[in-house]
């Protein structure tokens, strides 16, 4: 049996086993008037429910990601390729229009930039001092 089955079979049970054990632990706090009657259900049910539905969600995303050996690689390997909010060479714009910016705006913008690529509302720098969107990376 392969481990991904394994894990998700495991993780709904668990799952299950956790929404029972807090649905029976919630009834019978609920019928139970003073709070020290109701922590034994609490111990006994709900907490361990809890814990249940929080280890079988844990064995489900394992699951997940072990049905897809090929693609785990892949995505650590893109994620260390490039360093966070950067963008690859190869996706940088490069037209070398005037520069744009949004009104009320601080940074000022390639064209093609995406971050103000068919906004409408984009007008040109002109005589404004603005700095460089960390995306295009204009020369102001």
């Amino acid at each position: 049996m392969p481990t991904s089955r394994l894990l998700w079979w495991g993780g709904l049970a668990a799952a299950a086993t956790g929404a029972v054990l807090c649905v029976i632990g919630w009834y019978q706090i609920s019928g139970e008037r003073f709070a020290e009657r109701q922590i034994p259900y609490l111990a006994s049910c709900s907490v361990p429910g809890a814990a249940l539905l929080v280890a079988g969600a844990v064995l489900l995303a394992a699951a997940g990601r072990a049905a897809s050996p090929g693609e785990a690689p892949a995505e650590v390997a893109d994620e260390e390729a490039t360093a966070p909010h950067e963008v690859p060479p190869s996706a940088a714009p490069s037209s070398d229009g005037p520069l744009l910016c949004v009104p009320g705006g601080t940074l000022a913008h390639r064209p093609d930039c995406p971050l103000v690529a068919g906004k409408p509302e984009a007008e040109p720098v002109g005589d404004r001092a603005l700095g460089p969107c960390p995306v295009c990376e204009p020369q102001v």
